[in-house]
């Protein structure tokens, strides 16, 4: 199973981007699979951004995956 976790771009250098995951976590990741802007947000698998997410799709998905986790910790 593949997973893909939706990220905020907040920097972008050439073919690389820092992505923000939420609540502090940034990672570098290649962007050379996507045309981006700063601000867009990404869906991010093994260190590259394959698609560019409309905003309410991606907090969606990160709220989704916080109700997840958070149940988890339970």
């Amino acid at each position: 199973m593949c997973l893909a976790i939706p990220a905020k771009v907040v920097e972008i250098k050439e073919n690389m981007a820092k992505v923000d995951f939420g609540e502090g976590v940034l990672r570098d990741v290649n962007v050379t699979l996507v045309d981006i802007k700063l601000g867009d947000y990404v869906l991010v698998h093994a260190g590259y951004a394959i698609q560019v997410l409309d905003k309410e799709s991606a907090e969606e998905t990160l709220r989704l995956w916080k109700e997840i986790l958070a149940q988890s910790e339970n």
